[in-house]
């Protein structure tokens, strides 16, 4: 999730469509909170780890 915000993000700065952008901001906040969770030990989704 973090790499898809990753490129969401450039690609809504590189075309200029700011709503790419807006959705690549949630989605690297939602991969890096879920990588914090699994990381700390945490079942998320069922899941011991999330990649």
């Amino acid at each position: 999730m973090i790499i898809l915000g990753v490129i969401l993000l450039i690609a809504g700065f590189v075309f200029g469509i700011p709503i790419l952008w807006t959705i690549g901001i949630v989605v690297l906040i939602i991969g890096v909170v879920l990588l914090l969770l699994g990381s700390m030990g945490r079942a998320v989704g069922g899941r011991r780890h999330y990649y």
